[in-house]
C-alpha cells in the first residue's frame, strides 16, 4: 500500500510487478494495439478508414448545401468564388498539415496559429486520416520510432556489466 489510504502501489489491472521500461503512447481509436497489431487492430483500421471517409462525404454534402445557399441568396460570382477558393485552399493546407503531423511532432505554437484555418479545412484533415489509415494507424510510424528508441535506450541503461571493472587490463 502507498502512503495514501486505500491506494495500492500498483495500477488497476496489473499483476503487481513494476513495469520494466517505457510504455507505448496510446493512439486515438487504437489505444496501444498498434504495438503488436492485436486486439482488433485490423478491424479498428478498417473502421477508422470507413468512418473518416464517410465523415468527409457527409461534410462535402453539407458544403454543397452551403454553396446552394449562396446561389439562392444571389450574392454574386465574386463571393461564391471566394468561398469555394477558401474551402479548397484551407482543405489542402489542412490535408498537408495533418499528413505531416503523422510523421513528426507538430509545433504547438504553429498549431495554435493555424487552428482557425485547419477548422475551415476539416475535409482535408478527414481525407488525410482516411488515406493514412489504409496503410497504418494514423501516427503509428512516429510513435513506433519513438517507442523503439526509448526501449533501446532503456535496455542500454539497464544492461549489467560483466566482470569486475577494477581487474580490467589498462592500456599503456
Amino acid at each position: 500500500m502507498s502512503d495514501e489510504p486505500g491506494t495500492p502501489d500498483t495500477p488497476a489491472g496489473s499483476t503487481g510487478e513494476a513495469p520494466s521500461g517505457p510504455r507505448p503512447e496510446p493512439l486515438r481509436f487504437f489505444g496501444t494495439t498498434w504495438v503488436n497489431h492485436d486486439d482488433g487492430y485490423t478491424a479498428r483500421r478498417i473502421g477508422v478508414a470507413v468512418g473518416s471517409l464517410a465523415a468527409a462525404v457527409v461534410s462535402c454534402l453539407v458544403l454543397r448545401l452551403a454553396y446552394e445557399g449562396l446561389q439562392l441568396a444571389d450574392t454574386g460570382a465574386f463571393v461564391t468564388v471566394l468561398v469555394v477558393a477558401m474551402f479548397a485552399i484551407c482543405s489542402a493546407l489542412a490535408f498537408r498539415d495533418t499528413w505531416d503531423g503523422f510523421g513528426k511532432r507538430p509545433d504547438p505554437e504553429r498549431q495554435a496559429s493555424l487552428r482557425g484555418l485547419l477548422a475551415i479545412g476539416f475535409v482535408g484533415s478527414l481525407l488525410a486520416y482516411f488515406f493514412r489509415s489504409l496503410t497504418e494507424a494514423p501516427g503509428e510510424r512516429l510513435h513506433r520510432a519513438e517507442y523503439d528508441t526509448a526501449r533501446q535506450e532503456h535496455e542500454r541503461r539497464t544492461t549489467r556489466r560483466t566482470g569486475n571493472p577494477s581487474k580490467k587490463k589498462r592500456k599503456r
